[in-house]
């Protein structure tokens, strides 16, 4: 690591993170460039804003927690970050997927483990035939969707079949 990239980022990548922030209208600032690198460094590890302000602890560029939490409302608001739910009573947040084929915003999908708490992103995306059939029925603009499954992840599942089911 370096001082200049704390996170050991390619340029071509924090590049992009600084180009999302200037396509938003947003002032580029060295704490809503950490706090994207921190969510894209992360990726697929579901921060909470806490877990965010820690990673800029560690890496000993600190920012308020206050200051963390404004700027994820607004770089969720400006979809650049992603809010979601997991029914564990915490927010966590993800750095957004846009589909740069079509300009579109992407949410991928959660696999939650029931046994071990265990959340796998699923980068698949099969409904888009659902969604184009819900519009045409119904005339509903359909602008993004959220879905979660549960059940047992794969070490789960092969503990349970190894009649194990205390899973300690």
């Amino acid at each position: 690591m370096n001082e200049k990239n704390p996170l050991n980022f390619e340029t071509f990548e924090e590049e992009q993170l600084k180009a999302r922030l200037k396509e938003k209208g947003l002032k580029i600032t060295s704490q809503r460039l950490l706090i994207l690198r921190i969510l894209t460094e992360a990726r697929g590890a579901h921060l909470t804003a806490e877990e965010i302000y820690r990673k800029t602890c560690e890496l000993g560029l600190g920012i308020g927690l206050a200051t963390v939490y404004r700027s994820i409302q607004l770089l969720v608001q400006l979809g650049l970050v992603d809010r979601i739910n997991l029914d564990d009573g915490n927010a966590r947040y993800e750095i957004s997927d846009i589909d740069e084929s079509v300009g579109a915003h992407h949410r991928h999908h959660h696999l939650i483990c029931i046994k071990c708490g265990n959340i796998i992103p699923f980068e698949k995306d099969l409904l888009d035939d659902l969604e184009l059939n819900v519009s045409e029925t119904t005339g509903f603009r359909i602008v993004n969707h959220e879905v979660r499954f549960y059940g047992y992840c794969a070490e789960c599942a092969k503990k349970m079949d190894e009649g194990n089911t205390s899973l300690k």
